[in-house]
């Protein structure tokens, strides 16, 4: 089985979707004194959807941007994210914090302030300087454009304990009329997204696509799920997971979400490269990473079975740091498969590694070579594939391994 999902597509970023434009600004949240506030303008009229962290703590900004979509029946005019302080943990003072904001940019840009979008990615639990974004507005207003400049600039802007942007696009013609779709996105750490319809996962998709706000819904509940639901770094969901997908419709092509339309299949085949490639990137630069994991979990009793035991194996810390030393202990996978919660006969599940059998019907397999397994896994992607035999239940998923660096930079992430 091959990773479909989050292979890599070759993209060539070469324009915006048209109606967007992009800015980012030194603010003074990050003590760096990088920048980190990015911010994105759409025309009027663009539609939006989103999916938000599952975690029963929720930050401000996603209390505030889910609020904003339902007030103002999906539209969004303006994205203001602020990276440096999560604003999380930090009561009403922060709600009131990301209305100010809110407020302030609605006034800047002439527009509701239910049509502003915030998010948020940092530390938890220190109070939000709603005034030091406020104050910026006006040089983020001076400085949008929609240049691959501007956008690069937005992605870096957004960035905590990433190494690097991570950007996807991707063009699709419908007939003569080109349809543009970019995505932004940042996360390195604290990754295990439960993202649900209703160091942080942020991600920003744009389309001049003409596509009503409760179809955008479908098409990205459906691009969620094999993409960024089916990766993990460290197991932790973020208190601001945020996706959110917006559509400008200045490109004049009309897109429904539909089974039996040729352009709603063409549309939700971009999508999921664009959040495929996104997902993976996220992976690739996970903290301290130094080998990225990719699970093929076939033969489960059911699809949701498959994806249960390749998430246990995924944030296994024992798997994870087998994998850092390069050390084929498949045994540490057959066992984070067997405390899965899902259906599982260990006389019937075979695993290999980097494409070598090391074990077959529940033991190790005739002729595993450790080290032959060991070389293989001296290679920067190691792909892992288990059949449990039990049905017909498959799973795609990305993981990485777990190293010193990441608990150095976890363990000084705030002082």
């Amino acid at each position: 089985m091959s990773h479909k999902a989050f292979a890599p597509p070759s993209f060539s970023f070469a324009h915006t979707p048209a109606g967007f434009r992009f800015s980012a600004v030194r603010a003074g949240i990050k003590p760096s004194g990088k920048p980190d506030f990015a911010c994105a303008h759409a025309v009027e009229g663009t539609t939006a959807a989103a999916v938000f962290t599952g975690n029963r703590m929720v930050a401000a900004p996603v209390l505030v941007g889910r609020d904003h979509l339902r007030q103002s029946g999906g539209l969004v005019r303006f994205v203001a994210v602020n990276a440096g302080n999560a604003n999380c943990a930090t009561g009403e003072q922060g709600i009131e914090a990301c209305l100010a904001v809110c407020e302030a940019a609605a006034r800047q840009f002439g527009c509701p302030s239910e049509e502003i979008f915030p998010s948020s990615t940092g530390i938890i639990g220190v109070p939000l300087p709603a005034e030091k974004l406020v104050g910026a507005l006006p040089q983020v207003a001076t400085q949008l454009g929609d240049t691959a400049a501007h956008v690069q600039q937005f992605a870096e802007a957004i960035l905590t304990t990433d190494t690097r942007a991570k950007i996807a696009s991707v063009a699709i013609n419908f007939g003569d009329t080109p349809v543009h779709l970019l995505g932004v996105a940042k996360g390195a750490g604290m990754i295990a997204p439960q993202l649900l319809p209703h160091a942080t996962m942020l991600v920003y998709i744009f389309t001049d696509a003409n596509v009503l706000a409760s179809d955008l819904q479908k098409f990205l509940n459906d691009a969620i799920e094999p993409t960024f639901n089916c990766i993990s770094i460290d197991g932790d969901t973020s208190t601001n997971d945020t996706v959110l997908l917006l559509a400008s419709g200045a490109s004049g092509v009309s897109v429904a979400h539909s089974t039996q339309e040729p352009a709603s299949k063409t549309f939700a085949r971009a999508l999921l490269e664009v959040c495929g490639s996104l997902a993976r990137q996220v992976v690739e630069d996970g903290e301290g990473a130094g080998h990225v994991i990719e699970l093929a979990i076939e033969g489960a009793s059911s699809a949701d079975d498959a994806k249960r035991i390749a998430r246990s194996i995924a944030n296994s810390p024992l798997v994870k740091t087998a994998f850092a030393g390069c050390d084929p202990n498949w045994g540490r996978i057959l066992a984070a498969a067997g405390y899965s919660g899902a259906p599982m006969d260990p006389g019937r599940a075979s695993i290999w590694i980097g494409g070598l059998p090391v074990c077959q019907k529940g033991r190790a397999a005739e002729g595993f070579e450790k080290n032959k397994v060991h070389e293989a896994m001296l290679q920067r992607t190691v792909h892992v594939r288990m059949d449990l035999g039990m049905g017909h239940g498959s799973c795609e998923f990305l993981t990485c391994d777990l190293t010193a660096e990441y608990v150095r930079i976890n363990a000084e992430y705030s002082t």
